[in-house]
């Protein structure tokens, strides 16, 4: 038995594959602490401080957008230093802003310390950890990503419960500094120590395969690298604003809160049941045929909301494929950009992905206010779907290279 463990134990601590439970806990750390608390922290802040709750969600769109003007360079700095440099960095940048955040009392401080966290969270979520693995195991790093996924997960059913629970018993100000600590006492040095440097090396090919051509890639330039750029950041548009407004539309359209909140629920559980079972039987499918069948069944949810219309099983319907294509676009992310234009210089290529994405991110929920305020809900989840369809159609016009 103690053979079988050490089996078993010995590429989680001595190979690169250590970079999965050294990733798994701190994702969950990094969106824990720093993407999914400000729907619980910022209307604190902004009733404190006095300020309009529009401003103070401002400085979390701000963080977005610095995030996106910082991912290319995070990238390039994992391919040539590795994921342990920029990762650490980007914890103890995460923790700095959010004491910066719990300290700032006048509105430009305020953010200042939001682009702080927005730089930290360019070099401390999925972008920069797929980018990591990525170099680890070349284009063999389809299966970390998606492991990766599972914990990723998770990582909202428990920042919202901890979050809410820290600013009952601690103030928003201690809930900042918590996961401070966190960052700067766990994540950082988890990074730092414990992530592997060195890349897996490539398992040995069959005789018969030996003398096969190396899979063909495109050149991250051009055409193709375009339509999935855009791809990718036409679909940001569409989780961003159904997260900030899909909950209140269901609301305005006749579904009691209680009820709503209860449908909103299904997202996460969703995701990980629809990675799960792409780890089970996607395999074999291409990764762009994963992106397209994601976004194509976001498309059919618009469509099943917009002919059957507002009710609490077509709302239900809508989350349950919500969750799912999000949940495998996550994992597509990671994985398309590696298919199609090869493992070198990954970190580069998915930092530059990144970056329209985070700015789509940072617009949507404005846009979409916007167009709820000044035509109607419907119009808004128009909008929204219409986001969906271009990303579809860019995935679509993609083909593999050959």
């Amino acid at each position: 038995m103690p053979d079988i463990r050490t089996r078993l134990a010995g590429p989680l601590v001595e190979g690169p594959w250590r970079a999965l439970p050294v990733l798994g806990v701190t994702q969950v750390l990094a969106w824990g602490a720093l993407f999914y608390p400000p729907v619980l922290t910022v209307p604190l802040i902004a009733a404190e401080r006095g300020w309009s709750l529009s401003f103070a969600m401002a400085g979390f769109s701000a963080a977005l957008l610095a995030g996106g003007a910082v991912a290319p360079l995070v990238g390039r700095v994992i391919d040539r230093r590795g994921g342990h440099v920029a990762m650490t960095a980007g914890s103890l940048l995460g923790a700095l802003g959010l004491v910066a955040l719990a300290v700032a009392q006048h509105p430009a401080a305020y953010l200042a310390a939001w682009t702080v966290v927005g730089v930290a969270m360019a070099a401390s979520l999925y972008d920069p950890a797929f980018a990591t693995l990525g170099r680890l195991f070349g284009a063999a790093a389809r299966r970390p990503i998606t492991l990766l996924t599972f914990v990723g997960g998770l990582a909202s059913t428990v920042s919202w419960p901890a979050t809410r629970a820290l600013c009952d018993g601690l103030g928003w100000q201690g809930c900042l500094i918590v996961y401070a600590a966190l960052l700067a006492g766990v994540a950082a040095p988890l990074h730092a120590f414990a992530l592997p440097r060195q890349p897996a090396a490539p398992a040995p090919a069959p005789a018969r395969a030996a003398a096969a051509a190396p899979a063909a890639v495109y050149a991250p330039s051009g055409r193709p690298f375009l339509l999935v750029m855009a791809g990718f950041a036409a679909y940001a548009f569409v989780p961003s604003a159904l997260s900030a407004h899909l909950i209140a539309i269901l609301q305005r359209g006749g579904i009691d809160a209680a009820t709503a909140v209860l449908i909103g629920m299904l997202f996460g559980p969703c995701q990980v049941l629809a990675r799960v079972t792409e780890f089970a039987f996607g395999a074999r499918e291409h990764p762009l045929s994963l992106a397209r069948f994601a976004i194509a069944l976001m498309v059919a949810a618009f469509v099943l909301i917009g002919t059957a219309g507002v009710s609490v099983a077509a709302a239900a319907a809508f989350y349950v494929m919500f969750g799912a294509s999000n949940g495998l676009v996550t994992i597509a992310r990671g994985t398309v950009p590696l298919a199609l234009f090869g493992p070198a210089g990954i970190g580069t290529v998915i930092g530059r992905l990144a970056a329209p994405w985070l700015a789509m991110q940072a617009a949507a929920p404005l846009v979409v206010a916007v167009a709820a305020e000044r035509g109607s809900d419907m119009a808004a989840l128009t909008l929204v779907a219409v986001f969906a369809a271009v990303a579809l159609a860019c995935f679509v016009l993609v083909r593999r290279p050959v």
